[in-house]
């Protein structure tokens, strides 16, 4: 590469973050520019200094990674995860999310470098042992889509909405969200319901529910 690639690491247990530190000084051009250990000062220091790439572990003191993944999610930043654990649900959140790496602690110090350069190209880097719940997700995916191939007839915006009813926000606070009106919020519920086939008060809730962990591939 030309340029530096310059990281943030953010992680609550000073032993692994200064071994992760070393390791990845010892590669030419990656550059860390700051440390955080919990998750708010890691998302300050994110948006005060602009990292390439962000390596987040999920477990953190006063905001988990994902919830600084969601703040960040507008940001002009690549973020990797960090986790002891291999847990399918945290996994299909943070793909939900636009996650480009996971990396089980475990495997760090064979993983984390070529997690980092595969991430600068904008390619999607899991550790081997995640390879099980991508193959699943990916399956999961593919019937939502055999099962209901109207989702492809969607608009942006109807995709959008369908994605905060997933998450069981009301047509106000949708409206609140997207700066629109929320009569605009139920005349695209409506459109929503009429392209699904789907009848009823809560079967539009139903369904998005249901699909909330697949819906971020649409």
């Amino acid at each position: 590469m030309d340029k530096d690639i310059t990281v943030i690491i953010a992680d609550d247990h000073p032993i692994f973050r200064k071994g992760l530190r070393q390791m990845l000084n010892e590669e030419d051009n990656i550059k860390i520019i700051g440390e955080a250990d919990n998750g708010k000062k890691a998302l300050e220091m994110i948006i005060d200094k602009k990292p390439d790439i962000a390596i987040l572990d999920i477990d953190m003191p006063r905001m988990t990674g994902l919830e600084v993944l969601k703040e960040l999610k507008e940001k002009e930043v690549k973020v990797i995860f960090l986790t002891m654990y291999g847990e399918e649900d945290i996994f299909e959140e943070a793909m939900n999310l636009g996650i480009k790496g996971y990396v089980i602690k475990d495997s760090a110090v064979t993983d984390i470098i070529d997690c980092i350069y595969s991430v600068m190209e904008d390619k999607y880097y899991l550790s081997p042992s995640m390879t099980d719940f991508l193959v699943n997700r990916k399956k999961k995916f593919s019937e939502l889509n055999n099962n209901n191939p109207e989702l492809k007839d969607l608009t942006l915006s109807e995709k959008r909405i369908l994605k905060y009813i997933a998450e069981n926000k009301t047509s106000k606070e949708i409206a609140e969200i997207l700066f629109i009106s929320y009569r605009t919020v139920e005349n695209h519920r409506a459109n929503i319901s009429g392209k699904l086939n789907l009848k009823g008060s809560h079967s539009l809730v139903k369904f998005a529910i249901e699909n909330k962990k697949l819906l971020g591939e649409i």
